[in-house]
Formats: C-alpha cells, structure tokens, sequence
C-alpha cells in the first residue's frame, strides 16, 4: 500500500509539473521563474546587496543514503539553471553529498536588480554569505559554463573554503577580447536580448552546443530560459542579461588560472564551440575561438594540480547529453580525491 501511495504522488506531481511547463510555453513564465518546475524546493536567501535587498533562488537537496560528510555546490551557467543540474543532484545526493545549489542573482529564480555592478566577486561573495548562512565552512565546487568562470574566481577568492574544483565545459578559457572578437556595448546585448525567442534558443544551443544534435528532452530548457525572457519581466530579465554578458565579456579568468591553489579538473565534451561574440567576429578569428579539442589541452598545462578529462564527440554540456557516461566519471574523480 505504501508503494502504491508513493506511485500516485509520483504521478500527480508529474501531471502537475506537466500543466506548468506546457502553460509556460503560451504565457512564459514570471521574472524569477515563476510557474516553471524545479526538482526540488527552491528556499530564498534573503539579503543586502549595493545598497539593496535582493535574494538568492536555491535548492539545498540532503543526501539520499548514509552522508559522507561532502557538500558540493553545483554553479550553473549563463543559459542554464539550478535545475538544470537535475540529474547530478540526484546523483550526487545518491552517493551521499549533500548539493547546494544557488541560482545567482540576476538569473532563474533570483532577483533581478534594476541596477546592479555584476562581477565575478560579486557573486562569489554572494555565494560564500549563502553557504555561511547554511552552516557550510568547506565545499566541492563544480561549475558549468559561465559557472566555471564563477567557480574559478570562488576558488581564487576563499581557496580554505574549497576542497576541489571541477569545471564541466567553462567557458573562459580563452580571451576573446583579446583574439579580436569584438565588443558588443550593454545597450547593443540588451537589444539582442529582447528578441531572444524559443527558436533562437533552439537554433543557437544545437549548433553551437551540441554540434548540429539535438534531443527532445532539451527543448524543456529552451522553454525555461525563453519562457523567463517572454514573461511579465520581459525587459527586466533582458537588461540584467544583456549586464551579465558584458561582465563574462570583460572579465576573463584565464590569466589567473596559474593561481588555483586547489586540486582542479576539467571535465570536456571536446566537440564544443562555445564563444561568447562568435556571431560578431570576423571570419578569420571564428575559426580559431571555442576549440575545446584544443583549449582543454593548452589550459591544463597552465592549472597547478590539474586534471583534464574529456569526452570524445560530446559537446557543452556533457552532463546533459550523455548523463551516464559523465556521472560515472565525475564519482570516479571526487572519490580519487577526498
């Protein structure tokens, strides 16, 4: 009878999970993500931020068998969310970790400040005030994307507080300033950014990400991120996007990755081609940015006690595309490396 119960629940927060996401498709969803599923409670960290109350979206999921006495923080990236991290948090939380994960200001279920300096530190600091306020003192982080980005500045700013650093596909691996890709104004990214739409999305994440290869299961987060743009905070969501993409742009990290005092892996599906202003850039400087078969190879060589795995033919976010085969290997890195 308990299994049975257990089978119905199961079913009706699926039919529920269900009517949201579809009535996100016509009607999008709120500014900070309203009416869109996440895997599992979203708290609020509620607190001051230049001069403002703002707070912070996030999930902190228990372990699921005997704790290992870990906590892993899981950053998400620019075009993605805390849940997108769905199946890693089952999966750690299966293994034993308790998994943080924040939605940053700016993004997903988070505040969306009229105005707000964004740096790297900044949210940082911001994720260090969460994790005190949780009791958390040390950490595994892992970051995806312009996660990695964050994850690094995080590991650089309170290396005591981390126990390792595992980035899946960041990017920053590069400077594209520098490569001559060039620069958009926040003006011009906002512009961009009001007329992003589901297809865009779509078009943009199966070229670039996952090399011309898309699954059904991806078009839920399509949704998410097009349904947030479309919604009643339309333009909001659009400045605070168009303010993070000129923070990733003028920002690099990887210059500082010779600092990493931390054990660090990469993690790479070799096939990805993210660059941020690739759709800008002349011709003969396209070709050469967003070459992960080539950047995991040239920046392990810069990171003190680094790791590099990759994953031959998988592309942005491995993690998404082949859950089995990352998952396997991201367990068999943390337990190499308690």
């Amino acid at each position: 009878m308990r299994h049975l119960m257990q089978m119905l629940l199961t079913v009706l927060l699926l039919a529920v999970s269900g009517t949201a996401y579809a009535e996100g498709k016509d009607t999008g969803y709120g500014q900070e993500l309203e009416g869109f599923p996440y895997p599992h409670p979203v708290e609020r960290f509620a607190f001051a931020s230049q001069g403002q109350d703002v707070q912070m979206g996030y999930m902190d999921v228990k372990p699921k068998k005997q704790p290992n006495g870990r906590t892993v923080v899981l950053m998400h990236g620019k075009n993605f969310c805390g849940a997108t991290w769905e199946a890693t948090i089952e999966v750690l939380a299966g293994a034993g970790y308790r998994v943080v994960v924040p939605d940053q200001i700016g993004f997903c279920t988070s505040t969306k400040p009229a105005s707000y300096q964004y740096s790297f530190q900044q949210l940082a600091s911001n994720t260090m005030a969460l994790l005190k306020k949780l009791g958390v003192s040390r950490v595994t982080l892992i970051g995806h994307s312009t996660g990695g980005m964050l994850a690094t500045r995080f590991a650089l700013m309170y290396p005591d507080a981390v126990e390792k650093l595992v980035m899946v596909n960041p990017i920053g691996l590069e400077d594209w300033k520098a490569l001559g890709v060039p620069s958009r104004t926040v003006d011009q990214w906002y512009e961009r950014e009001l007329k992003l739409s589901a297809e865009v999305v779509r078009q943009y994440e199966k070229s670039v990400y996952y090399g011309g290869r898309w699954k059904p299961e991806y078009d839920r987060w399509v949704d998410m991120l097009a349904g947030l743009n479309r919604g009643a905070g339309h333009k909001l969501v659009a400045w605070n996007s168009a303010l993070i993409y000129d923070m990733i742009y003028t920002q690099p990290v990887v210059y500082e990755f010779p600092r990493l005092k931390v054990p660090t892996t990469l993690m790479l599906g070799d096939a990805d081609t993210t660059a941020i202003g690739s759709d800008i850039a002349p011709m003969e400087v396209k070709t050469k940015i967003g070459r992960y078969n080539q950047l995991g190879k040239q920046v392990i060589k810069t990171i003190p006690n680094g790791r590099l795995i990759e994953f031959p033919g998988l592309g942005h976010a491995p993690q998404m595309e082949e859950p089995a085969v990352f998952h396997k290997a991201l367990l068999t890195e943390l337990a190499a490396h308690r």
